[in-house]
């Protein structure tokens, strides 16, 4: 009985490899593998071929499935064999059964014996293991992976031909094992990891915006109109050089007429240039215009293909809504780089009571970030979200609540918010 209960669990063991490597194929990260390859590691350069190309990965986790079937289908029958005729006496004698009821019931103990030993420890447990911790299970398994493949690679090119000739009947197409995750997965891996301590929250803000280039419109990020720092057509060109040499920018619209009328843009190299008598003239290049509405991704993708680094936003009516570079799509992701000639941004800053002050200009998502609130609304700004409150323009210091949390304009500039206090102060409701 002693030898039957070793291949018993000899069995179960067998079952366990082929679960922990299937499940820990599937859900190891193959930058990791590959890291652990360029570092010397033999398991890792024995395992990355076969994570790294969805034909191998295929055949690795058919591998996996019919040793999972096979050893199932042994042990089945193994404990039928030995250890059902076993228990057949202790039928008779117990319950007094005849021995076509003592057999019946011997089998049904030693299936739902087996199905329990089979789903806890061939099962579940490697599995978990595989999940959790799937670069060193998925290393540890890949020789007798390997062995495996050989010996049943004849059985393994019948199966996956027989699956997809099924398949080619049904009119459907096979589908590979491949690492791929949608983004909302991976947002949802990053928000994980934060939750676990291997991200910093700024690097999760950081990650979480590239992520969400698709969605994230070039309003939320452009200078707008009343920011632009345009010149005139026709401006002398020493009254050029003193705009460009007092501005932080380097790349300055020219206008005829109106704003809403760009006709091109100087550069501040060529202003320099013309400066050291370098050019007769100050050449007027061609301005890049987008719709408002526009994803940064496809922001990005017109900057690259145009060879521009920036882009006019023009708004539905044919007028100049704001201008865009690729330094504020940067700077949106990366938070702000900084930039010896540029002004700083205005950051938010917490205040002595607990309340934050913020600039108008301030993401609404930063801002919920900040609060720890959701808020469901249209604006893009806390400037915006104040007036979309509001339905008004505010004047300086005064107070709102916006879904819960006050509000007190302290700072206008012109008809835009400059400055907000958000929050309540401490020991108040």
């Amino acid at each position: 009985m002693g030898v039957t209960i070793l291949v018993v669990l000899l069995l179960v063991l067998v079952n366990t490899l082929y679960v922990a490597a299937e499940f820990s194929a599937v859900s190891v990260r193959r930058s990791r593998i590959q890291q652990r390859m360029e570092e010397g590691n033999d398991l890792a350069t024995r395992l990355f071929p076969y994570i790294s190309d969805s034909y191998a990965l295929d055949r690795y986790i058919a591998t996996c499935q019919i040793g999972i079937t096979v050893a199932s289908l042994v042990l089945g029958a193994f404990a039928q064999a030995r250890i059902a005729p076993v228990l057949i006496p202790f039928f008779q004698s117990w319950g007094r059964m005849q021995v076509a009821s003592a057999q019946s019931a011997s089998a049904i103990l030693v299936l739902v014996g087996l199905t329990c030993l089979q789903m806890i420890l061939g099962e579940l447990v490697p599995k978990s293991l595989a999940l959790q911790y799937p670069t060193p299970v998925a290393l540890y398994t890949v020789v007798p992976m390997q062995w495996s493949i050989r010996v049943l690679s004849w059985f393994i090119g019948l199966l996956n031909g027989s699956g997809v000739l099924v398949l080619r009947l049904l009119r459907m197409s096979p589908a590979s094992h491949r690492h791929i995750h949608s983004p909302g997965e991976i947002e949802y891996l990053i928000a994980e990891s934060k939750e676990g301590g291997m991200l910093e929250a700024e690097e999760h803000a950081r990650l979480r915006k590239a992520l969400r280039l698709g969605v994230t419109t070039v309003n939320e990020v452009m200078i707008p109109r009343v920011r632009i720092r345009a010149i005139a057509a026709g401006t002398p060109f020493n009254e050029v050089m003193r705009i460009t040499a007092e501005s932080a920018y380097t790349r300055h619209p020219v206008y005829e007429g109106t704003l809403d009328n760009i006709v091109g843009y100087i550069h501040v190299q060529d202003v320099a240039r013309r400066a050291l008598g370098g050019a007769d003239a100050l050449p007027l290049r061609r301005a890049l215009f987008i719709p408002t509405g526009l994803s940064l991704e496809r922001v990005l993708n017109r900057l690259r293909a145009e060879r521009q680094h920036m882009a006019l936003v023009a708004d539905e009516y044919g007028g100049i809504a704001g201008l865009v570079t690729v330094s504020d799509v940067l700077d949106d992701i990366l938070g702000g780089v900084a930039d010896e000639f540029k002004p700083a941004e205005n950051v938010p800053e917490r205040l002595e009571d607990g309340r934050f002050r913020v600039p108008g200009s301030l993401r609404v998502e930063d801002a919920e970030a900040l609060l720890g609130v959701e808020w469901d609304v249209i604006s893009a700004t806390v400037g915006g979200l104040v007036m979309e409150t509001l339905g008004r323009l505010p004047e300086q210091g005064e107070r709102l609540e916006i879904d819960g949390i006050q509000a007190e304009v302290t700072e206008m500039d012109g008809h835009s918010i400059a400055w907000v206090v958000l929050g309540a102060r401490e020991g108040e409701a």
